[in-house]
């Protein structure tokens, strides 16, 4: 029997929301708090209608690199799954990109960031 080795997914933004969560991945999420580096977090204004419906909100967190070296956005590293790690994409719209990223913690961590 194989075993897949987790993701760590970090979210700054509405996959940290338990409701997010369950209509996302079908179970509220266990995270620890963590930061991304040399960032800050602007605003997406986003015209999907289901991910409006499943977050609440037609305006959304999304990172900017930060000229503050300093600089830190606050959130949660999760685990996932394959399958969760793909849920996430499939919740996240067309204007965002999965990306690695170093965390404060020292952990690498995949993020969605504006589309290069």
């Amino acid at each position: 029997m194989s075993r897949e080795e987790p993701h760590v997914l970090f979210s700054y933004g509405t996959l940290q929301e338990r409701d997010v969560q369950l209509t996302t991945f079908g179970r509220v999420l266990e995270g620890r708090s963590d930061a991304i580096i040399g960032y800050e977090v602007d605003v997406l204004v986003i015209t999907d209608p289901a991910v409006i419906e499943t977050s609440g909100s037609d305006r959304h967190p999304v990172l900017r690199p930060s000229a503050d070296p300093r600089a830190e956005v606050p959130g949660t590293a999760f685990s996932l799954t394959d399958a969760e790690l793909l849920a996430a994409d499939r919740y996240e719209v067309d204007d965002y990109e999965r990306i690695c990223v170093p965390l404060r913690s020292g952990q690498r961590a995949w993020v969605y960031a504006p589309k290069s």
